[in-house]
């Protein structure tokens, strides 16, 4: 893999699994210092740190809660710490929880507003002090769900609608310190946290997989690869964007 990412740092919420520990390896292995956020798995951060080191990169495991800001501050400063810049923040940690109507309560909303929208504008507010003259990259990790919007998804797919206006809004108020802001909304994705929900068995699966022009679900790797594209040079005149990747799936 060529070095687009050369003597650049990122910041990644969410990296100790998943899609955000595929996007942490992805923009390591293009030559960036990474910083591999975490709320509770160090484990699986420290995991991912030494997949990166192991291999010649250069990564810091830091704990934050990115719905606080005193953890997000502390995230930031530990960064420059670490590596005295910024260049890229990729807004992935996230949580989900389905509920019909019936079933949401206050505790319901607010825990996944609190982290999937009120997390990426904290962290981007903070990352914006950490940026240079030359501005930066910000990757919010949406979701397909923003337009495909399944049932007793209400909250969930609210909180990604939420961070899909919040990108296009950001990207226009960023655009004047060369501060791009996209996101990438993913399909569903073979994760730790699929598997756990049951949905990787399940029929709901195999129903998405029918709607799905490439009639696979997604793997960590295919979002990876895209978050490498934003954060590089080679989308330089691009921001504002949602990029839905989903295998064809609408």
């Amino acid at each position: 893999m060529t070095q687009k990412l050369t003597g650049k740092v990122a910041v990644v919420t969410g990296a100790s699994k998943g899609i955000g520990a595929s996007i942490a390896q992805h923009l390591a292995a293009a030559g960036a210092a990474v910083v591999v956020n975490y709320s509770s798995s160090k484990e699986g951060a420290d995991k991912v740190v030494q997949q990166i080191t192991s291999q010649g990169g250069k990564a810091v495991a830091v704990q934050g809660n990115v719905a606080k800001k005193a953890d997000i501050d502390r995230l930031f400063a530990e960064t420059k710490k670490a590596f005295g810049r910024l260049d890229v923040l990729v807004n992935n940690a996230g949580i989900y929880e389905m509920k019909p109507l019936e079933e949401i309560t206050e505790e319901h909303f607010r825990k996944q507003y609190d982290v999937n929208v009120l997390g990426p504008l904290l962290a981007t507010q903070e990352a914006v002090k950490h940026f240079g003259a030359e501005g930066g990259s910000v990757i919010n990790i949406s979701s397909v769900v923003s337009t495909f919007a399944p049932p007793a998804s209400a909250v969930y797919s609210g909180t990604k609608g939420a961070l899909d206006t919040t990108t296009k809004v950001l990207a226009k108020e960023l655009g004047p310190k060369k501060i791009r802001v996209n996101s990438i909304n993913p399909g569903m994705v073979e994760t730790e946290g699929t598997h756990t929900a049951g949905f990787i068995q399940s029929d709901f699966r195999k129903q998405l997989e029918a709607q799905t022009p490439l009639g696979r679900i997604g793997q960590p790797s295919d979002i990876g690869t895209v978050a490498l594209f934003l954060a590089s040079e080679d989308s330089s005149w691009i921001t504002g964007e949602s990029f839905v990747v989903s295998g064809g799936m609408r």
